[in-house]
């Protein structure tokens, strides 16, 4: 299997991962195939597919902020179950954030992501793919030690429509495990910088930052 980056619209790989995040994804949280453009020629986004025979089976997006010392997973996707797909990306992306933090010359202190919470909002398709199911990611996630940050979240959606997206918990895989809380600031750095692509917040998120920022320590639970 092929880790191979996409840094381009025209790459030959990149129309079949966009109609791979269409098949998987509701529609708020695709970006439409022109706007990524931009974010794939950014040096700082990285989005790999994992090609297996000629075909896209796989994907993740991710980034690394040196000056935060943390890393943000956009997505995973895994596109056949019983191939190794989800390991195969999650090695090859944890090697991947290694070199880009030792190239920094920083010590990384954990990873953010977006997990979909089914019990909060029942049950995504998601392409019909088992291992995409969120019941299943959820608990696969939480065993690599994903932590939920404890405050109600919301997120702008990618269809650039102003609308506040719900249904997920923002999560943090620190690299302490004993870590139990982490800075309220760190995460307001984090949301106002991933989100600055976003020009038209909603107001639940803005209103969210902004409760943030009156608080010092965000506590770290289980998933």
């Amino acid at each position: 299997m092929q880790f191979h980056r996409i840094h381009s619209i025209n790459d030959p790989y990149f129309a079949s991962l966009h109609a791979l995040l269409e098949r998987i994804f509701p529609p708020e949280e695709v970006l439409a195939y022109e706007l990524w453009k931009e974010p794939l020629e950014d040096p700082s986004i990285h989005v790999y597919v994992a090609v297996d025979h000629g075909e896209v089976v796989g994907s993740t997006e991710y980034r690394y902020y040196p000056d935060l010392r943390v890393a943000m997973t956009d997505f995973t996707i895994i596109g056949v179950a019983n191939k190794g797909i989800g390991r195969f990306l999650m090695r090859s992306r944890e090697k991947d954030l290694a070199r880009l933090a030792r190239e920094s010359g920083t010590a990384p202190i954990g990873m953010f992501a977006e997990i979909y919470n089914p019990y909060e909002t029942g049950e995504h398709d998601f392409g019909g793919v088992t291992p995409m199911n969120p019941f299943v990611r959820r608990e696969v996630l939480s065993h690599l030690g994903y932590k939920m940050i404890n405050f109600p979240y919301v997120h702008p959606s990618w269809e650039h429509t102003g609308e506040a997206v719900e249904g997920l918990n923002l999560c943090f895989l620190p690299a302490d495990e004993e870590m139990s809380s982490i800075p309220a600031s760190l995460v307001v750095h984090f949301l106002e910088g991933y989100y600055s692509a976003l020009p038209n917040k909603p107001k639940q998120w803005l209103e969210m930052v902004d409760g943030l920022r009156g608080r010092n320590q965000l506590e770290l639970l289980p998933i």
